[in-house]
């Protein structure tokens, strides 16, 4: 799916749970979600994030790009400030770069653990913890996305190599696939439109 997509459905899907399970539902929050719902594709060097990060589009210039951004990140706070949390920072950069796109971690429930981790390990150090919710549930709408997709994704990895996907699926980039996600993506204005004004005047 498109990126827009999945940002229409992480944050929509943000939304729609803070009726039920608590969340500060702030612009941050959802800016949080939104960026969790791309950070899959982010082993991917065409993807979004990607886009205004590496020099290069290409797979070598991703794996070079955040293997040293992940050992200059280490290499400084040994040196200078001797901080967990930018290890784990360092050391989840350098997973960035050694994941392929669709056939390992970052589109399975093992790399959303590591993610979730690393960057829930990160917000509570900075006493972010509220950030915590909207992340988990932006990258999880990634996830079940992709499910509906003809490729599939590797649920399971590294456990259970399989691509798992639902029984009804569609094929990105073709003709219903397309009018597919216009479908979702407009949906969901329409419905962030009518149903946000609503809930952030019952939060206040």
């Amino acid at each position: 799916m498109t990126g827009k997509t999945h940002v229409g459905i992480g944050v929509m899907s943000t939304i729609i749970l803070s009726q039920y399970i608590p969340i500060d539902l702030t612009v941050s929050a959802l800016g949080i979600s939104a960026v969790a719902s791309l950070l899959p594709d982010i082993d991917h060097p065409k993807g979004i994030i990607n886009k205004y990060l590496l020099p290069f589009r290409s797979k070598g210039a991703k794996i070079a790009f955040y293997f040293a951004l992940g050992i200059f990140v280490i290499l400084i706070n040994n040196f200078y400030f001797s901080y967990s949390y930018l290890t784990a920072l360092g050391v989840f950069f350098v997973f960035i770069g050694v994941s392929n796109h669709r056939n390992g971690t970052t589109h399975s429930l093992t790399g959303f653990l590591c993610f979730l981790f690393t960057l829930g390990y990160i917000a509570t150090k900075l006493k972010y913890k509220n950030f915590i919710i909207p992340f988990s549930i932006g990258y999880l709408s990634h996830l079940s996305a992709d499910m509906f997709t003809s490729r599939g994704i590797p649920l399971f990895y590294p456990f259970v190599k399989k691509k798992i996907k639902m029984p009804l699926t569609i094929t990105v980039g073709s003709f219903w696939g397309n009018l597919i996600e216009g479908i979702i993506t407009i949906g969901g204005l329409i419905y962030l439109t009518w149903k946000l004004p609503i809930i952030m005047m019952r939060l206040r």
